[in-house]
């Protein structure tokens, strides 16, 4: 697979590298990184990395807008971190000569013309860096850089749910990438963890007013007003998601944010044992089993989400329960 997909980008001259809507470090450090090892190793090629652009993750580069003068059908498309097609933002895979899928999400849909799949790969970054392991593909400095935020991000400084074998594997090709380029993390750090203060101030207010309910779903309703109050974004709110990861009592927990641009409610949801993503895909959403999203137009189906998650909670701890009794016995 991975000779596959490099000899592709060694055989076409035009590439397009795109990544879901609503995009977070891990989608956006493996889409700007890949373009610039692309570039890095191929300099006469055109590599564009294309989507909305999101100012709170503007550290990890810009990105590029297509032009009529592009003939996409002629053209590569490379498709990462997006595990169907509806989430694709700003293409579509039908416009180009061939496509590329490269995911670390649970299999949704075909969408690609190739397809590599590892839904045991902590991020769509270390799929990157693997990429490169077992390939002439060289790693570049701000590539390297833009790949060790993203897989930093999208396992919260490897704290996030694997097994061991997948975790040795991460710390393998993290250890390849840091004694290939040589790049100093430190200041890498600061980019991910620094909050202005209307964050910090917001947290504490999440802190303050989080409900949690009986079977131990915790949950914060995040409305334009208190948004607007505290001087942050939608994207921005959702994303502190990741701050309260270990609150005990708390198994499953959501950021809801109501995106009046969008005209839609933002969940955000992580869960610390019972398996999320197959709830948010009813509402078509989706993610990983503990990391999952969705966009729902209005609070009804958000409060749908909360009682199934509920539910869930509650069928988890009642198993959970009876394995220990079984053990006892």
């Amino acid at each position: 697979m991975h000779k596959q997909i490099y000899n592709k980008i060694k055989k076409y001259n035009t590439i397009v590298i795109a990544r879901h809507i609503g995009p977070d470090p891990d989608a956006l450090g493996a889409q700007i990184g890949l373009r610039d090892i692309i570039l890095h190793n191929f300099p006469n090629k055109k590599v564009y990395a294309v989507g909305a652009p999101t100012a709170k993750f503007k550290y990890l580069g810009t990105l590029d807008r297509l032009n009529d003068e592009i003939e996409l059908d002629k053209s590569l498309l490379i498709v990462i971190d997006t595990p169907d097609r509806k989430r694709i933002d700003g293409v579509e895979t039908t416009q180009f000569k061939e496509s590329i899928k490269i995911d670390h999400h649970p299999f949704m849909e075909k969408v690609c013309d190739i397809e590599w799949i590892d839904d045991t790969a902590s991020s769509t970054c270390q799929m990157i860096i693997e990429l490169c392991s077992r390939t002439k593909l060289q790693l570049s400095k701000y590539g390297a850089e833009r790949l060790f935020m993203g897989l930093i991000a999208d396992t919260n400084r490897f704290l996030f749910n694997h097994s061991n074998v997948a975790m040795i594997k991460t710390f393998d090709l993290v250890k390849y990438l840091l004694s290939s380029s040589k790049i100093e993390v430190t200041p890498l750090y600061a980019n991910l963890y620094m909050r202005n203060f209307n964050e910090i101030k917001l947290q504490g207010f999440i802190a303050q007013n989080m409900v949690v309910t009986d079977n131990g779903v915790g949950y914060i309703k995040l409305t334009d007003e208190i948004i607007k109050e505290h001087n942050v974004d939608a994207a921005s709110a959702g994303n502190m998601v990741n701050n309260f990861n270990y609150i005990d009592g708390v198994l499953v927990w959501l950021m809801i944010s109501e995106d009046v641009k969008q005209n839609l409610i933002r969940i955000n949801i992580r869960s610390r044992g019972p398996i999320i993503n197959t709830v948010a895909e009813e509402y078509n959403g989706g993610g990983h089993k503990f990391a999952s999203g969705v966009r729902v137009p209005s609070y009804e189906e958000t409060y749908e989400i909360i009682e199934k998650l509920d539910k869930l909670c509650k069928e988890y701890k009642e198993n959970m329960e009876g394995g220990l009794e079984d053990e006892n016995k």
